[in-house]
């Protein structure tokens, strides 16, 4: 079996963005190796069966194009799959959206920077509109890599983002909008009063 990425993309439903960096590259962390990328972690929720078995197949795809590719023709010792299971692992009990979901962090290269677009397929450029916890449709890749004679696995691709919308963030914050409602400006005579 070659690489075919057309049978190994998936576009997902619904998900929510955790850590998003997908207008910068991310350099790695101090002490790391390896060059910037653009990445974000998907929670993908697990009633959502069509994404979750889609992506669970592109992954088992990647699995036997590696096999001929890349893995020497075995799939033994292959790096533990990247789809974690937010209730099974026990990470729900620190991040309480992980609860219900599966969730994985994928990424792409400098040099392929991932095209983010509304849901009328309108360009974002404003930064402000991408955070951790708004809601998306993300279309990834499952890809076989093998670094060095050791390190071989299947991971995922960033492709590109359509942003949904949301304005509950997972970092605690919450826009403006969320606190107030349109009021009356002070204007030079009522600040005298005051």
């Amino acid at each position: 079996m070659t690489e075919n990425n057309d049978a190994m993309r998936v576009t997902t439903g619904r998900v929510r963005l955790s850590f998003p960096y997908l207008f910068h590259p991310r350099k790695p962390a101090e002490g790391q190796d390896g060059d910037p990328k653009y990445s974000v972690m998907l929670l993908i929720p697990k009633s959502d069966t069509k994404t979750v078995e889609a992506i669970r197949a592109a992954e088992a795809l990647a699995i036997e194009a590696g096999k001929n590719t890349k893995f020497g023709g075995k799939t033994t010792g292959l790096a533990p799959s990247i789809i974690k299971d937010g209730d099974a692992d026990g990470t729900a009990e620190d991040y309480p959206e992980r609860a219900g979901h599966i969730y994985m962090t994928i990424s792409a290269q400098e040099k392929f920077k991932p095209q983010v677009v509304d849901h009328n397929l309108n360009i974002i450029t404003d930064e402000s509109a991408v955070f951790s916890g708004v809601y998306a449709r993300v279309s990834i890749t499952a890809f076989p890599y093998k670094y060095g004679e050791v390190k071989k696995g299947v991971s995922f691709g960033l492709n590109n983002v359509q942003i949904l919308g949301g304005n509950e963030s997972l970092a605690g914050g919450r826009p403006a909008s969320a606190d107030f409602d349109v009021a009356e400006p002070i204007t030079m005579e009522d600040a005298d009063l005051l």
